[in-house]
This record gives structure tokens, sequence and C-alpha cells, in this order.
């Protein structure tokens, strides 16, 4: 029995060679890891060995060879093959063992050029797992050092039936698949282009406690590169569950979208607090105060390192997760004395954490479409109305125009001094989700300003606000019922722009 051993992850090879060895297999390999194998001084070939031709181009061409995948193709229940393999003195491969060049870990550096990423896609070692994947049923394939073990015992005391080495092969292509499409992502860049195939490329994280229910199981999967939530270290805390990891990803975004410093509250992906100030902790009083009811079991989210006097703000609220970029060693010791909270610290990724193509699984397919990371330029507003808004209400304006992309359609946002007042999410009518954000910022409304993720068909929405004290209002415009709405805010004397972009967030 014949093994091909060629593996960039070495974890494991060593031992596993040595039991192969003991099994009565014969090694071939092929550069670091024949050299490996050498060190420990166990017998190893190098393919060259057996093919009668040097590796060349740099190693760039080493196992592509018919000595090579002959081996491992040839079907053994076939005559006509094993008679073939016999004329040209080729014996057969019975395990290959290989795994990739880490493509993903370099292209993850900030400073990895073109030809750097280039030379790292693995040519040799893909062709060798497909192949013996294809001939699954007479040749073992292995990319997962996971996998040593149980095969090692496995190995030369049974045969190993065809759902193993199926289980294997499977592993193997879904090895190769994620390989390439990390490629493939990679050469898309930031394009953020939809073309005619789709292949998603993710790598399980880790299991999570449960589904959106205790009923449903879970998993979490990221990217090559991870940022955000998907790269957030757990410094404390009990387990994440899949409501968890959308709410925390919820908050990060919010808080993502603003350069000053900036904290949010979220309660089923809806923020029910966010506010902008220079002084960290009285950003997150202000954004507690916007809804001290719905904070009760939310996610809180900082833009800024977590400091001491934030720390001590938040003591005495249950909270699910703190994200934050970091953590300063005080603020962490005192987040800590709460034995369930979940501390993640995402480092500096708000730039990187803006995906350009987003995913979204409906019966039957999956929707794809580019991300909702367009550059607000406030001054490209127009002021439709009599009444222009005051630097004041201009500044809330902006606030709560970025606020309501994170809010589920219909969404309607009341803020005031940079904090959010009341929300109204996810209703069917725009003056529902009107009343119910002048219900919850109560008094508070009177001198505020109102954000509309998209246009008001009908001023009615306009006469609601206008009876609860608010001042000017924001929305994208666009409907065949514009002047009507126009004419209504003259009337009522507010000051209204349009900016021509919609965020519907559904």
């Amino acid at each position: 029995m014949k093994a091909l051993l060629s593996v960039y992850d070495k974890t494991g090879i060593v031992d596993f060679a040595r039991k192969l060895i003991g099994k009565g297999f014969e090694l071939v390999s092929t550069g670091g890891t024949f050299e490996a194998l050498k060190q420990d001084d166990l017998e190893v070939k190098q393919v060259s060995d057996i093919t009668g031709f040097p590796e060349i181009l740099g190693g760039r061409v080493k196992t592509l060879h018919p000595t090579i995948h002959g081996g491992i193709l040839a079907k053994r229940d076939v005559q006509d093959h094993v008679d073939e393999l016999d004329r040209r003195g080729i014996g057969t491969i019975d395990l290959v063992v290989v795994n990739l060049y880490p493509f993903s870990e370099t292209i993850a550096r900030d400073d990895v050029t073109l030809g750097e990423a280039l030379e790292n896609i693995d040519i040799g070692g893909p062709t060798m797992i497909r192949a013996a994947g294809k001939n699954f049923p007479s040749v073992v394939v292995v990319v997962d050092p996971e996998d040593y073990d149980w095969l090692s015992e496995a190995i030369g005391t049974e045969v190993l039936d065809m759902d193993q080495r199926r289980r294997l092969a499977q592993k193997a292509f879904q090895h190769v698949a994620l390989y390439d499409t990390i490629i493939s992502e990679y050469l898309l860049g930031d394009s953020g282009y939809i073309g005619q195939e789709l292949t998603l490329g993710y790598k399980k994280i880790y299991d999570l406690r449960y589904g959106e229910n205790p009923h449903q199981s879970a998993s979490f999967y990221s990217l090559s590169k991870k940022d955000g939530i998907a790269g957030a270290t757990q410094l404390h805390g009990k387990e994440l569950s899949y409501n968890n990891i959308l709410d925390a990803d919820a908050a990060w975004r919010s808080v993502s979208d603003y350069d000053e410093p900036t904290v949010a509250i979220i309660k089923h992906t809806n923020p029910c607090g966010l506010a902008v100030h220079v002084d960290q902790a009285e950003a997150y009083k202000r954004a507690f105060q916007g809804d001290p009811v719905s904070a009760y079991g939310g996610i809180v989210a900082f833009n800024r390192t977590v400091n001491e006097a934030s720390a001590n703000a938040m003591r005495q609220i249950f909270y699910e997760i703190v994200v934050a970029p970091e953590f300063d060693p005080n603020a962490l010791e005192i987040l800590k004395k709460k034995r369930d909270l979940r501390i993640l610290a995402v480092g500096d990724s708000r730039e990187s954490s803006l995906i350009k193509r987003e995913v979204r699984q409906v019966l039957g397919g999956v929707l794809v479409q580019t991300s909702d990371s367009i550059v607000e330029d406030a001054e490209a507003w127009n002021v439709v109305t009599n009444r222009h808004p005051t630097q004041e209400e201009l500044t809330d304006l902006l606030f709560a125009w970025k606020a309501a992309k994170h809010v589920k359609s219909n969404a309607i946002v009341l803020a005031k001094d940079s904090a959010l007042l009341g929300i109204g999410a996810g209703q069917p009518n725009r003056v529902n989700s009107v009343h119910l954000a002048i219900r919850a910022a109560s008094d508070g409304s009177n001198g505020s300003v109102l954000a509309s993720d998209a246009f008001f068909p009908f001023p009615d929405g306009l006469e609601l606000a206008a009876e609860n004290g608010i001042r000017a209002v924001v929305q994208p415009g666009g409907s065949i019922r514009d002047q009507e709405v126009i004419d209504a805010a003259n009337r009522l004397g507010l000051a209204m722009m349009f900016t021509g972009v919609r965020h519907f967030k559904h």
C-alpha cells in the first residue's frame, strides 16, 4: 500500500505518518512535508523518486505527472486499468493526504500584493484531492488533520466502509470548493459584481447554543477574512446563540456608521437607544434614556474603546452583550463582575466591516444585492420647504437619517441633541410608525426632528408629527404626491429636506 502526503498544515502529520508505516504503508511526499518526515527519521520517498522527473519552476510543478495521477485515478476493479498500470510500471496510490497553501491567511494581510496572493494559489494540491475524491471507492482522501487519529486506527484493522470513504470524499470536495470560492472572491475585489454563477465560501467558526428558538440547532460561519462580529474575541460570558449574533451584528453596524463617539442599544436588531457625544459615558446615558424599558436585556455597542466611566454607568442594568473595539482594563474588570454578560472585542474593523454583497435565503433560492453602504452627503440634500432647518436641526437630521437606515421598514426615527428619542419599526404603514415613535418619545418629541426611511405618500404623517412638536423632517422624496406633502409642511411650519436616497431594511 502506498500513501502520498503533501500538506501545508503539518499538524499531526509526523505522528500520522509513523502510524501509517506501522500499518505497512510506503510513504511518498513532497517538499516541506518530505523534510518534516525525514527529520524524524521516517522512511519516505520524494515524488521525484517515483516519477523520475524533478520538481520544476521553483516547485510550481511536482505532482502533476501521469505516474502520480495514474496511480490515484486507476479503477482497481477495471482490468484494463490494472493492466495499463503494469505495462507502464505505475504503482497504485491508496491514500492521499493533502491540505492547501494558506491563501485565505495570505490575503487577510493588509499589505499583501497581487503577486504574493497568486503565488499562494495551490494547483497540484486541489488536483490530487479531486482525483482521489473522484476515485474514493479505491482511494482514501484526507484533508483535515482532525481525521488522522480515527483513520490511523481504522486503516489496517478493517476495510473502510463506503460511507466513511464517501464522507471523506465529500469533505475533500468541500475543502477545494471553499478554497476556489475564496480565490474567486479575492479576484472579485470590491466591485460588488453580481455574476451568472454564485458560490458562497464560509468556514465554521463555532457552533451556537441554539438557533432562533431552543429547538433549532445553529452554527456560525465566516468568510476568509474575519471582520466585525465574525472576527470578534469573546472576553467573557456565556456561549452565544443565533439571536445574540444577529443583535450584536446590528449593534456593531449601527455604531460603525458614525465617526463621532457613539453608543447604540439594540433590541431585536432595532436600535432602541442611540446617541453621539464627545463624552462616552454621557453618550451611553443618552442612549439609555431613549428607551429605558426596552434597553433591559439588550445589546450595547460602542465605536470606541470602552472606558471605566461607561462601564460604571452600565452596572445596574442587565444586558446580554457589550460590543466594542476594545475595553480598557478597569472597564473590563467592572463588566466581568456580571457573570453571564457576553463581552465581545471586535478590534478596529469599522471600515472593513462594510460588506460589499449581501445574501439572503428565500424558499428555493437566495437573493443577492450590493450592500447599503453609500456615503451620505448632507450638502446634496434639497430643502423643499419655505423654512430652512437651523444648524442644530440639520445636525440632528443627519444623525436621525443614519439611524433610520438601521431600523426595520417602515422606519421612523425621532431625535434631538444627537440622541434617539423613539422609533417606529416594521409597521405595515408609515403613519403607524409615526404614532409609535411619538409614543416612545413621550414629551420629548417637542422640538425634535424626524427621519423617514422612505417617502411620505400622504400628508397625514407630517400632520401627526407637527401636532407633537416635531420641527424638521428628512425623507427621500419621490412620491407622486410630493407637492401635496411639501404644501402641508409649509402650512405646518416644518422644515423638510429630500435626500433622494431610500434606506429600506426589510
